[in-house]
């Protein structure tokens, strides 16, 4: 396919870049304004239809074409720019699964405040036991007149401790094939019957809180919350969890990440010498470096996929494997390079970056299990794109 931008598109090229080169504060005048920044800046890039910028315009968004929101992407994440938006779950599947399956009601109650930054939607998928099998989910929501009540827990639920709502999947009805009897229904986090819990993580104080265990004691929720029809669930979280998957941006985390590491290497030493002097380690550098190419290139293949209105869940399991094994595996080789270093002595890249490496090595549960394990994106990769059988 041909990348070469078409005549609009470098128009809107030139917007989006002359936006930020007048809108966006540096890094360092982002600091010294502080958490008052973000708030301005959402409104900004609002008022822009730039969040939401995929979405349809009938439902407040921006109605960018698939290249459109490439570029946008592109110059945003070059420039450091801050997210679009600040409810990031709500714009990526909440408010998609409601513009697909979802009422006229529905839309007109959550999206704007999604677009506008107001909500702070979590996903209630995960639970004790189930692994990665989600189909096997057994939180229980029976239909009680016009209200749900709900019983059950989900777990490593992100951001609980601070959202507003919980996209849950939940199991309306036990008694047919277990992919058939789940259903999705939005939750206010604030119901009475509710309970979050924290769940530490092995990186101790250093990995901020993010996962947590959410109980369920006889929730009571509005049928009207339910997004589709009883059963549609399945359905519903496919289309989420392809989203999660999808998209090149992870590439230029990819090039940061690459970038640190090779500073880290310059002011290492192994055995007493520079460590770059070290052969194996120039190769895996260069092999890290290889492999970031080879995510940019297969990103690309997705893109085109996109454009052709293709299917590509295939493409974005093997983005999602391939990311998320090659940050786990930069990340492990910076603890290496920092040895024993304490992360907060002295002028080392461990105290430059407030240990860095230590969070993205032990937090690895958040890059690998995020969006599907490794295991059931091979599955998909094997069955979908290879032909193989399942047994």
């Amino acid at each position: 396919m041909d990348f070469d931008l078409t005549a609009d598109e470098k128009r809107f090229r030139d917007e989006v870049r002359a936006f930020l080169a007048e809108q966006l504060p540096s890094l360092e005048e982002r600091k010294k304004i502080g958490p008052a920044f973000f708030p301005e800046w959402w409104r900004k890039i609002r008022e822009k239809r730039w969040v939401g910028f995929d979405w349809p315009k009938e439902c407040g968004g921006g109605g960018g074409t698939i290249m459109e929101q490439y570029v946008l992407k592109q110059e945003m994440l070059a420039a450091r720019a801050p997210g679009l938006g600040r409810d990031y779950t709500g714009l990526g599947w909440v408010g998609p699964a409601i513009i697909q399956f979802g009422n006229d009601e529905q839309k007109a109650r959550y999206l704007p405040d999604i677009l506008d930054s107001k909500s702070a939607w979590c996903t209630g998928y995960s639970e004790p036991g189930v692994g990665s099998d989600l189909a096997a989910l057994a939180c229980r929501a029976v239909l009680d007149g016009n209200e749900y009540v709900v019983n059950g827990q989900k777990t490593w639920t992100s951001m609980a401790h601070t959202g507003t709502g919980l996209y849950c999947m939940v199991r309306t009805d036990p008694d047919v094939p277990k992919h058939d009897g789940i259903s999705c229904l939005l939750i206010d986090l604030s119901s009475p019957g509710i309970e979050v819990r924290p769940i530490e993580s092995f990186a101790g104080d250093h990995f901020a809180h993010l996962y947590n265990d959410v109980f369920f004691r006889d929730v009571r929720v509005p049928a009207a919350n339910r997004v589709g029809e009883e059963g549609e669930g399945w359905e519903i979280i496919c289309s989420a969890l392809e989203r999660e998957r999808s998209g090149i941006a992870e590439v230029n985390r990819h090039h940061e990440a690459l970038e640190r590491l090779f500073k880290l290497a310059a002011q290492s030493r192994i055995a007493g010498r520079p460590a770059l002097e070290s052969a194996v380690l120039r190769r895996r550098l260069a092999a890290f470096d290889a492999r970031i190419e080879a995510a940019r290139l297969n990103g690309l293949r997705s893109l085109t996929r996109q454009v052709r209105d293709e299917n590509t869940q295939s493409d974005s399991s093997i983005n999602k494997l391939h990311n998320c094994n090659l940050l786990v595996e930069m990340a492990e080789t910076g603890m290496e390079l920092l040895g024993g270093a304490s992360p907060y002595l002295g002028d080392t890249e461990a105290s430059l970056y407030k240990g860095r490496w230590q969070i993205g090595a032990l937090g690895w549960p958040t890059t690998v299990i995020g969006g599907g394990t490794p295991n059931v994106q091979k599955n998909i990769i094997a069955e979908r794109m290879l032909g193989l059988p399942k047994d």
